[in-house]
């Protein structure tokens, strides 16, 4: 279930955090996440016990890199990639979101996580399955795997062109039915239920996933939404996971 923690402004699954593992999808209070020294704020104030804070400079890309080495600095940006793995401990993972969909993975049984982050792009080229494949190339189990989707663009206001509409259909007919729906003869695509789906077809247990209930676009007053303020007031939220 997702749950909200008032004292951080951060939203969570109760799946996922433990006393090892800690989640979280922020919100607008915490300010746009683009700037560095809203995230350092954030963390220094958590609480959280952490080496150092691992941030993907992302591309919209399928590209999913495995952290295994330690971290020497404070912060650490990793360039041209999605997603991220790590069974390194004290790591915190971080991607950047404004109306695309954040995803953080944990098994907890044999200790790696990992985030990635869902633009039409990355979710077209089934970014989320990748991250289960290179997951179970390192030692992870389906059985284990727990993941949640955070705040995103709900279908209610994500509209699509002719285009990207027949891209999506083509690729994914079997799915027409749950993902697709036509308001006033417009396309709409929900990119949440989308990922959800490739989890489950990747072999993700229906009961390890969870899903973000609200809308971006809608919520103004928790979230940055790219689709809805453009260049006017456009920020961007975090999404991060790290185990102790």
């Amino acid at each position: 279930m997702i749950m909200f923690d008032s004292n951080l402004d951060v939203f969570y699954s109760d799946r996922i955090n433990d006393s090892r593992f800690f989640s979280g999808f922020s919100t607008k209070q915490l300010g746009d996440s683009r700037q560095l020294v809203n995230l350092m704020k954030f963390f220094q104030n958590s609480g959280l016990s952490y080496q150092s804070l691992v941030i993907l400079e992302q591309i919209h890309s399928a590209n999913v890199f495995f952290l295994d080495e330690p971290v020497g600095e404070n912060v650490k940006k990793i360039s041209e990639t999605d997603g991220v793995i790590t069974d390194r401990r004290g790591v915190v993972l971080i991607v950047r979101t404004a109306d695309c969909v954040p995803m953080v993975f944990c098994d907890k049984k044999n200790n790696l996580i990992a985030v990635s982050h869902q633009g039409w792009r990355g979710t077209y080229k089934r970014l989320p399955q990748v991250v289960i494949k290179k997951m179970l190339e390192k030692g992870a189990s389906l059985d284990s795997i727990v993941v949640s989707l955070g705040p995103a663009i709900n279908q209610c206001c994500y509209s699509i062109d002719e285009d990207r509409y027949y891209q999506f259909l083509e690729e994914f007919e079997s799915y027409s039915d749950k993902i697709f729906s036509h308001y006033r003869g417009v396309h709409h695509l929900n990119l949440s239920k989308l990922n959800f789906l490739l989890l489950e077809e990747a072999g993700v247990k229906k009961n390890n996933i969870d899903c973000f209930p609200f809308c971006t676009s809608c919520d103004r007053d928790r979230f940055f939404s790219f689709r809805r303020d453009r260049k006017v007031d456009f920020g961007e939220m975090f999404s991060f996971l790290v185990m102790n």
